[in-house]
């Protein structure tokens, strides 16, 4: 049913079982997994470019690093192989895009993020997701 499966990953635990959904759907499929960590440089439009916007931005993709290290190795103790994206920008643009450019079947993404800001300032990701993307979408809640 599923060939390619796209996961958003951001550090919380509700992604990191939406990633182990993914990784057991993919098993059940055969399909190829990805993962992707979003950098929402949306947040930081109005702060002036400077060392501090770039420190905040390389604490962020070391995070985001560490997190797609993290998930690789689980998903390999599982016996599946994952591709990993890093990206920047709109996270659900972000994921939208990529799950359109590695023709994914399915995106799944955990109901709530890592933070609630996000949600206030721009919607929640995973309705913008299911909103947008003209292919199936899981929502992990829990």
């Amino acid at each position: 049913m599923y060939n390619t499966i796209l996961v958003a990953i951001d550090g919380s635990q509700i992604s990191e079982n939406a990633f182990l959904a993914a990784v057991e759907h993919a098993r059940a499929y055969k399909a190829d997994l990805h993962a992707i960590y979003v950098v929402e440089t949306g947040l930081f439009v109005d702060v002036p470019i400077d060392s501090n916007l770039e420190m905040m931005y390389s604490i962020l993709k070391r995070e985001g690093n560490t997190i797609l290290e993290k998930i690789t190795d689980i998903a390999e103790k599982k016996g599946v192989t994952v591709t990993t994206h890093f990206e920047q920008g709109h996270a659900g643009n972000a994921i939208i895009n990529t799950a359109e450019k590695i023709s994914a079947d399915l995106i799944v993404v955990g109901s709530q993020g890592k933070s609630n800001v996000d949600r206030l300032l721009l919607g929640s990701v995973s309705s913008f997701v299911i909103e947008h993307y003209s292919k199936s979408v899981l929502v992990v809640r829990v």
